[in-house]
C-alpha cells in the first residue's frame, strides 16, 4: 500500500523530489529501514542521518528525505529535498492528520501510556482499521513521525503524547488534534522539572489544547487531581467521562480479582455491564482498561469485542513482560520493568511482584535502578519503596545506582540482597543466589540501564554441573 507518492509529500514539506517514487513507510533509523520507506535523515547532537541516506536507499528505501544532497549520494538515488528535514517530519505528520477521516485517541500521564494506548490499538481493531504509534514514540520527533504513518484510510488512530517540560503536549495536541483525550493518572514523576505534582497536572492538560469544543477527556477519577483536569477540560468546551473505583465513575468497577498473571474485572461502562479478564496483572492494569473501553463506548466500537480483546493485553518488553528461564534443577521467573520508572510505576511493579507465585524455596526479588528526574525529593521518594516492599511481600531486595542508595539504607537488613554501582555488577550478584522457584522484579528509569539486568539473568545457564538455558 502507497502511504506517500512523491508529488503528495512534495506538496506537504513544499520540497522537490528528484525521482518519482512511492513510499509503504517512514524511518528514521537507517539500521531498521524497511523495503520501501522513505528514509528521513534527521540531524543530531552524535548524528546525522545525511551520512546513512545513500546506505538506506541501497537497502531498500524508496527515497530519502534530506536538506543537502549527501555528499555519497549518486544521480540516480531518489531523493526528496526539503529545507529542514525536522520541521518536513512534522509537515507530513501534519498532512496526514489533514486527509484523515479517522477518530484520533490521545494518550497521556505518569504512567501507564504505552500499555493503554497499546491495549485501545487491541480493543478498537475489533471495529475498524486502526493505527497506533509504535513503540514510546511520545515526544517531539515520534508524535509526527507516528502521525505521518498512519494510512489515509485509518478509522481509528491512537498516539501517545508525553513530556518532560511545560508545553510540550500543548506542541503535540496541536498536531494531533485529538477527538478524546485519556489522562491515565498524574503522579511524582519530572519533578525536577516542575515545582510541584499540580504543575505536573497542569501540563498534562495541555492535551487538551488541540482539541475541540464538544471533544472527549477521559479522566481518572481516583486520582487526587481529577477535579483540577476536569475542570480545565470543562473550561475548553470538552465532556468529561471519569475511570475508576469512585461511586461516581462513568466506567466503573465493581468486583475484582487480582491474579498472578491476569486480573478479572466486573464493571459498568457509561451504564453498560461488562465483565472481562485483562491479559496483564496488576490493578494499574484494571484501571485502564476501565480507561480504554470508556473510549470505545465514547467512539461507538463494539463494546463486547473490545472487552473480549482486553484478555490479550500484554505488557511489553520492558513494561511487565515475563520471562521464564530455565536453570538445572528447574525454572525461574523474571518480570521485565526496565523500560522506566517512577514513583507510581514502581509501588505498582512491587505490588505485582506481590502477589507472584512463587515454587518451592523461590522467593520475591526486586532488582530495582534509579528513578531519574525528581529533583531534590529524590532521597525521600527512593526511601519510600521501603515501605511499600515490605508491605508487599518482597523478600529481597537489590539495589542499582547512585540515588537508589536512600532505599538500601532505609530496608531492614533481612531485605538487603545487596547494592551495585552498575547494572552488570547487580546481574553478578544475582547470578550467585539465584535458584528454581525465584521471581525476579526488573526495573528503573530508562537511563539506568536496567534492561542490561534482565539480559543477564534471561541468558543464566546454572547448577549441578548440568547446563540450563535462558529464554522467553
Amino acid at each position: 500500500m502507497t502511504l506517500w507518492t512523491a508529488a503528495a509529500a512534495a506538496a506537504a514539506t513544499n520540497g522537490h523530489a528528484t525521482h518519482a517514487f512511492a513510499a509503504s513507510g517512514i524511518s528514521i533509523d537507517s539500521r531498521s529501514v524497511g523495503a520501501g520507506d522513505l528514509f528521513v535523515a534527521l540531524s543530531g547532537p552524535r548524528f546525522d542521518g545525511h551520512d546513512f541516506a545513500e546506505a538506506a536507499v541501497r537497502g531498500g528505501a524508496a527515497a530519502a528525505m534530506v536538506s543537502r544532497r549527501p555528499a555519497n549520494a549518486g544521480d540516480s538515488t531518489p531523493l526528496l529535498v526539503v529545507d529542514d528535514t525536522m520541521a518536513a517530519l512534522t509537515a507530513l505528520g501534519t498532512a496526514a492528520r489533514a486527509r484523515s477521516d479517522a477518530r484520533i485517541i490521545g494518550v497521556t500521564g505518569s504512567a501507564g501510556k504505552t500499555g493503554t494506548k497499546e491495549a485501545l490499538k487491541l480493543a478498537l481493531a475489533e471495529s475498524g482499521a486502526t493505527h497506533a504509534s509504535a513503540a514510546s514514540f511520545n515526544n517531539h520527533w515520534g508524535v509526527p513521525l507516528s502521525l505521518a504513518r498512519m494510512p489515509a484510510d485509518t478509522e481509528y488512530g491512537v498516539f501517545e503524547i508525553g513530556m518532560n517540560h511545560a508545553g510540550e503536549i500543548h506542541t503535540l495536541s496541536s498536531l494531533a488534534r485529538p477527538h478524546i483525550a485519556i489522562i491515565t493518572t498524574v503522579e511524582v514523576a519530572h519533578l525536577e522539572f516542575f515545582a510541584s505534582v499540580e504543575a505536573i497536572a497542569d501540563a498534562k492538560a495541555e492535551i487538551f489544547d488541540g482539541m475541540a469544543p464538544g471533544a472527549v477527556a477521559i479522566l481518572n477519577r481516583d486520582n487526587a487531581h481529577f477535579s483540577r483536569l476536569a475542570a480545565k477540560a470543562r473550561g475548553r468546551g470538552l465532556v468529561v467521562v471519569s475511570f475508576g473505583e469512585h461511586v461516581d465513575a462513568d466506567a466503573r468497577v465493581h468486583k475484582h480479582a487480582l491474579l498472578d498473571d491476569c486480573s478479572t474485572v466486573a464493571a459498568t461502562i457509561c451504564g453498560e455491564p461488562a465483565t472481562y479478564k485483562v491479559g496483564a496483572p496488576g490493578h494499574h492494569w484494571v484501571m485502564n482498561s476501565l480507561a480504554v473501553l470508556a473510549a470505545v463506548h465514547t467512539l461507538g466500537a463494539d463494546l463486547g469485542l473490545a472487552a473480549l480483546a482486553m484478555a490479550r493485553a500484554d505488557p511489553g518488553p520492558g513494561r511487565g513482560r515475563r520471562l521464564r528461564v530455565t536453570l538445572a534443577g528447574g525454572p525461574f521467573e523474571v518480570i521485565d520493568e526496565s523500560y522506566n520508572a517512577n514513583p507510581a510505576s514502581m509501588r505498582a511493579a512491587l505490588e505485582v511482584l506481590g502477589r507472584a507465585q512463587v515454587k518451592g524455596r523461590g522467593r520475591r526479588i526486586a532488582v530495582l535502578g534509579d528513578m531519574r528526574e525528581l529533583g531534590t525529593r529524590s532521597g525521600r521518594l527512593h526511601a519510600d519503596l521501603a515501605r511499600i516492599a515490605e508491605e508487599s511481600g518482597v523478600d529481597l531486595v537489590y539495589t542499582v545506582g547512585e540515588e537508589i542508595e536512600e532505599l538500601d539504607h532505609a530496608l531492614s537488613p533481612s531485605r538487603r540482597g545487596g547494592h551495585a554501582a552498575q547494572p552488570s555488577e547487580a546481574a553478578a550478584l544475582l547470578a550467585e543466589v539465584v535458584r528454581p522457584g525465584d521471581v525476579i522484579l526488573v526495573k528503573g528509569s530508562q537511563a539506568t540501564g536496567m534492561a542490561a539486568v534482565t539480559r543477564a539473568l534471561s541468558g543464566l545457564s546454572i547448577g549441578n554441573g548440568r547446563t540450563g538455558r535462558g529464554g522467553l
